[in-house]
């Protein structure tokens, strides 16, 4: 049936046809008339091994009745002998023509072969091989023409020549040029035909890959598929190209494009290639992009054929070689399906026996069809209700026949379908329930072998695995899902990979229902396989389908099946896979035996937040321990848990810590407030922790174990508050009947995330409205007597947390921040009432800001600590009433009188400003308090206000220092204390370096320059060092001609005054002082007047100073003197190769402008424009 099935004029590209054909291969291997040899392997008509297989055995208008019928195979096998032993083969011309050396007639052979189609390996071998054109030497020019040498083959010119290269005068002297001429075109025209044949070669092997049908059906089922681009593409698309920009009048880009693919002729289509039909030019591409081009088998006109008299008789012997590697893999994969048929074949014979007699009661109440010639009609097919049988017939191609059949009697194709009285009932009944209808037979005479042979020429095969999956239809679920099982495992492999969550439901459904547990298992297998690198939505279905899974089947299977999937893959080299394995974890959680949820999940989680380097896998790690901690009931797994808080507290990436607070402390914390340990345990174990970092911090605090420790406090808020109104004396007072009042937006802090909204922990935010209610009428009300869980919070929570705070270093912004924010959620959270009479007694007890103390510091050590800043901006900011802000500014202005008046360090007032000072709002009120220092009688309390500004101008509004902050200070200045006027110097620097308004700016500058000239001043040591200090802080930052008129002149004063200072101690101070400033102005830029002028005099009069009182000093300061006058001079010379510059630019200038003008005078011709650069002869 192969060779009669195959038509030499149908080059038909599409996928089926290929397919048959291979399958046709298959079958002439099997046919017996295989057997039957051509002539023997020594016979010299017979083509080499490699040559181009025929397409054709016999006529193609043969027919034959089977694809195994022998004798007509036979008879085939005996007619290509014959033909063979009376007609020279093509092969034999070729092989004589290149040994008798008629190249050029073997090449014009070799040429009409390629054109229809029938390449000879013996040419193409032989014109693709340089050496047997190489110049032998020593063989005259003249032989060539007769194509002779003494070596034999054809002399030609080196691969490398062109026409125009050649030296026609190397061979003689003779003067016959007209013979070298004629020997260099020879030359030339054989390496063109050379080149030609390769590239027809070339083409025509590209005949098999670029089967157009297929690569358009591929392109349209995989669009997201880009192969490599093809050789013969590639030519096709640049002559498109080429066409377009010639069409298109782009005449310079086409040469260009020509030019740099050289190797294509642009001219002719041909040189694409001979098979190929032209497509329509780039345009008409463009306008048809969007509907379906035509099929080529409609548009290409094939003009290849095969003559029959050229084949030989042992083409399906080499044929069938050829394909038996394919036909090995073939047969491995189908031995394994064979072998479970046969098993199940013989398990079921005996069930088919006992069916016989109701096969043969059915047969009877069947009326038969009419028949001829004595043939019975076939006794209806009955199925039994196994899952891998089939419930109805297809026709067999192989001609076999049932068991209990008589080898005579026809096989006419039957079908059962379902009985309609019980579709409609039960639309999966059983086969018994089934009918069967009896075809029509026709009223002929064919003999039963005739008709079998007949049916036989309807394309099908149940011999592959595809094919036995097609014939073999489903009856019931089961089958369905055993059909699932065994295709689904070749068919994912095929699926692009961004659709392959499409196949989610299919293989979930099909792992639910199947009855093996190694097949759920591969299908389980494929899911977690089945994107190799899945994304957030490609990992949020499959986790869908997993859950889907575990609530169907149950936790066992959960178990069994799901959880060994995870455990595989918990170290794949991609990251989303352990992504997946984690997430899978958590959302599996609810479904799984409470043994393996907290023995097994517990125990991967925990390995992978310790081991896993990736940041979003932890991250995942960390909010699926936090579902096991909300579905795990072990009293036991609480220290562990607790372990894995601290572990991730810890951890170096923000994302997992902000997982942390966000899902598993409040998860954590709802645990250990059913286990009754949230009091009693979790919160007394952090602070306990707290301390301790403390006591081993004396001479320097971990403050980022402080900051996670507290983190993790001010995350407990939310669920200790949860329990103190859970369990108040009134919890059996709540009604939820009625009109409920809202609660105020601002009545608690913004949570993190939902688990740490009160309304969410306590159950809804009616039952949250009605227990605040009570709560705050029962705290102004009625008192805590009874109410043990607040009572914790107010006698042992508060006053550790007291005590905590005062341990802590005052000079550690970051600590005073934290405990800060930990303080106002903390009374935010438990409200107004709470912090009015519970919170702020205990900090005021403490501080004890009473007027008979403000003199003596005996017992007020603790103003200087950071209880002060904690409870100025962690309590009383928490509300912004009235009566709060003015309460903030009594205690401020109390504390800095206080500490004024006592001479106390001022560190905790400065923490106190720099905190409050971060956040506008309260700049108007600090304000307030530094006024009622500006106008206090003590000179003490107007120094330390004078210093306060200095803290607190940074982010203020120029508006907001002109109208309030300048006044005060030039009202502080005003007065009669030295001590004062020196105090706003900072204040003043300040301003220099944040302001940009210019009157704002003068007045600062004429204050400051009083400072500096006025007599009075001329020997106030201290002024003149806060004033240098000041300079060398705010000089590189502040306005450069403030720098340049101001601070740099002054500072030269100040170091020339310091040479005839005749105290040492005050010189050193000046010195050092000024040491630092010229360190820090060093780095700005300084004008050369500036630097010959003041800063280096300056930096030599200090250098003076140096050398008698600091010499490591002096050492530095001669380098970077040397370094500026190093500066200095380089900029003499830039300025004399400037002037330089300058004159050869001007004769630059000239130049362009007479070559613009030539420029100009020309036309856009590219040859007049190419003549302007050639040199002049």
């Amino acid at each position: 049936m192969a060779a009669g099935n195959v038509n030499p004029f149908n080059l038909s590209d599409s996928e089926d046809e290929a397919e048959q054909r291979a399958e046709d291969g298959v079958h002439i291997e099997k046919s017996p008339s295989v057997g039957t040899q051509g002539p023997s392997s020594n016979n010299p008509f017979s083509p080499p091994a490699d040559a181009e297989p025929p397409a054709l055995l016999v006529s193609s208008t043969r027919t034959s009745p089977s694809v195994e019928g022998i004798s007509v195979s036979v008879a085939a096998a005996a007619m290509t002998v014959a033909l063979a032993e009376t007609r020279v083969s093509v092969d034999v011309i070729a092989a004589q023509l290149i040994r008798d050396h008629y190249i050029l007639t073997a090449l014009e052979f070799h040429t009409e072969l390629l054109e229809s189609g029938r390449e000879l390996p013996r040419l193409r071998d032989y014109f693709s091989n340089p050496g047997n054109f190489e110049r032998q030497t020593g063989t005259p020019p003249a032989c060539k023409e007769q194509g002779l040498g003494p070596g034999g083959p054809l002399n030609r010119a080196g691969s490398i020549s062109t026409l125009d290269s050649l030296d026609f005068a190397r061979y003689s002297d003779d003067g016959n040029r007209e013979s070298d001429e004629r020997v260099a075109v020879l030359e030339f025209e054989l390496r063109k035909a050379k080149e030609t044949i390769q590239a027809l070669r070339t083409n025509l092997t590209q005949a098999a890959e670029s089967d157009t049908q297929e690569r358009n059906k591929n392109y349209s089922s995989h669009p997201e598929t880009q192969e490599p681009i093809r050789p013969l593409e590639k030519r096709a698309l640049n002559f498109l190209v080429n066409e377009y920009l010639l069409k298109n009048e782009y005449k310079l880009s086409a040469i260009t494009f020509s030019d740099e693919n050289d190797d294509q002729d642009f001219e002719l289509w041909d040189d694409v290639g001979l098979n190929i039909p032209k497509p329509p030019d780039l345009l008409q591409i463009y306008r048809n992009c969007g509907s379906a081009l035509p099929s080529p088998r409609n548009t290409v006109d094939v003009a290849v054929g095969v003559e029959s008299s050229e084949l030989t008789g042992n083409y399906i012997t080499q044929k069938s070689d050829l394909l038996q590697q394919q036909q090995t893999e073939v047969v491995e994969e189908l031995e394994y399906q064979i072998s479970l048929l046969n098993e199940e074949k013989q398990s079921l014979a005996d069930y088919i026996k006992k069916l016989q007699s109701e096969i043969q009661s059915l047969r009877r109440t069947v009326s038969p069809p009419p028949h001829d010639q004595g043939s019975q009609p076939n006794p209806p097919s009955s199925t039994p209700p196994q899952p891998l049988l089939d419930n109805g017939q297809y026709l067999d191609i192989r001609g076999a026949s049932e068991p209990d059949k008589p080898p005579t009697e026809s096989t006419p194709p039957t079908q059962t379908i379902s009985n309609p009285t019980h579709t409609s009932s039960q639309p999966h009944a059983k086969l018994k329930s089934r009918g069967t209808v009896v075809f029509d037979q026709p009223n002929r005479k064919l003999s039963p072998a005739f008709q079998q042979a007949l049916l036989s020429f309807c394309k099908m095969s149940a011999d592959s695995r595809l094919g036995a999956e097609v014939s073999r239809i489903a009856d019931n679920e089961e089958s369905v899902m055993l059909m699932l099982g065994r295709c689904l495992p070749h068919i994912v492999p095929n699926v692009l990979l961004a659709k392959r969550e499409e196949l989610i439901p299919l293989i979930l459904c099909t792992a639910c229902l199947h009855p093996e547990p190694k097949e759920r298992d591969q299908l389980l297998h494929i899911l977690f396989n089945l994107i190799k690198r899945p994304d957030d939505e490609q990992r949020q279905m499959i986790l869908t389908g997993c859950v889907a899974f575990a609530r169907h089947v149950g936790p066992t299977r959960v178990e069994a099946e799901l959880l060994p999937q995870c455990w595989e893959q918990i170290n794949h080299k991609y990251p989303e896979r352990r992504l997946l394995v984690a997430e899978a974890c958590g959302a599996l959680a609810p479904y799984l035996p409470k043994e393996i949820r907290s023995s097994l999940v517990l125990s991967m989680l925990q390995q992978m937040l310790a081991e896993d380097k990736a940041d979003m896998v932890r991250e995942a790690v960390v909010k699926s321990l936090a579902i096991i901690m909300g579905y795990i009931d072990d009293p036991d797994k609480y220290s562990q848990g607790f372990e894995l808080m601290l572990l991730s507290l810890g951890d170096p990436s923000e994302r997992v810590v902000s997982a942390i607070h966000q899902v598993f402390i409040p998860a954590f914390a709802a645990w250990t407030t059913e286990l009754g340990n949230l009091q009693t345990t979790l919160i007394p174990s952090l602070l306990a922790r707290i301390e301790k970092l403390l006591k081993q911090g004396e001479h320097g605090l971990d403050e980022h174990k402080l900051h996670m420790f507290l983190s993790a406090l001010q995350s407990l808020i939310p669920p200790l508050f949860s329990v103190v109104i859970q369990n108040a004396p009134f919890t059996h007072r709540v009604n939820l009947q009625g009109d409920i009042p809202p609660i105020e937006v601002t009545r608690f802090p913004r949570p993190a995330s939902p688990l740490q909204d009160i309304a969410t922990i306590v159950g809804s935010r009616e039952t949250l409205s009605a227990l605040l209610i009570l709560y705050d009428y029962q705290l102004e009300h009625e008192g805590t007597t009874g109410w043990d869980s607040l009572l914790w919070v107010v006698n042992q929570l508060l006053p550790q947390l007291i005590d905590i705070v005062g341990r802590i270093n005052v000079a550690s912004t970051t600590c005073v921040h934290e405990f800060s924010r930990f303080f106002w959620r903390l009374c935010r959270t438990f409200g107004k009432i709470f912090t009015n009479t519970k919170v702020k007694p205990q900090f005021q007890e403490i501080l004890r800001l009473s007027e008979e103390n403000v003199d003596a510091l005996t017992g007020n050590g603790i103003l200087t600590k950071a209880t002060v800043p904690i409870y100025a901006t962690g309590v009383l900011t928490c509300y912004n009433q009235d009566e709060d802000r003015k309460l903030l500014v009594g205690f401020l202005e109390d504390v800095m009188t206080t500490l004024s008046l006592s001479h106390a360090p001022l560190d905790s007032l400065k923490a106190s400003f720099v905190e409050l000072g971060a956040n506008p709002v309260y700049h108007e009120l600090l304000l307030t308090v530094l006024w009622y220092g500006v106008v206090h009688t003590s000179a003490l309390v107007r120094c330390t206000a004078a210093r306060m500004f200095e803290l607190i101008l940074r982010g203020m509004s120029e508006a907001l220092i002109d109208r309030r902050v300048a006044p005060a200070l030039i009202t502080l200045c005003s007065g009669p204390e030295f001590s004062v006027r020196i105090s706003t110097i900072p204040a003043f620097g300040t301003i220099m370096e944040t302001v940009t308004q210019k009157e704002l700016l003068e007045r600062v500058k004429m204050q400051l320059a009083s400072f500096l000239e006025d007599p009075q001043y001329q020997d106030q040591h201290s002024l003149h060092m806060e004033i240098i200090k000041t300079f060398g802080r705010v000089g590189p930052n502040a306005e450069p001609r403030f720098r340049d008129e101001f601070v740099l002149p002054h500072l030269h004063k100040l170091a020339l005054g310091n040479n005839i200072q005749a105290t040492e101690s005050k010189r050193i101070d000046i010195a050092t002082q000024l040491f630092e400033a010229y360190s820090a102005l060093s780095c700005c830029f300084i004008s050369e007047e500036l630097m010959v002028n003041h800063f280096l005099p300056g930096l030599r009069c200090l250098r003076t100073d140096m050398e008698q009182l600091s010499p490591e000093h002096e050492v530095i300061l001669s380098s970077m003197i040397k370094e500026g006058e190093m500066k200095v001079e380089n900029r003499g010379i830039g300025q004399a190769e400037g002037s330089v510059s300058i004159a050869a630019s001007l004769v630059g200038e000239d130049a362009k402008t007479k070559f613009l003008s030539k420029m100009g005078q020309l036309t856009t011709s590219g040859a007049m424009l190419a003549n302007v650069f050639q040199r002049k002869k």
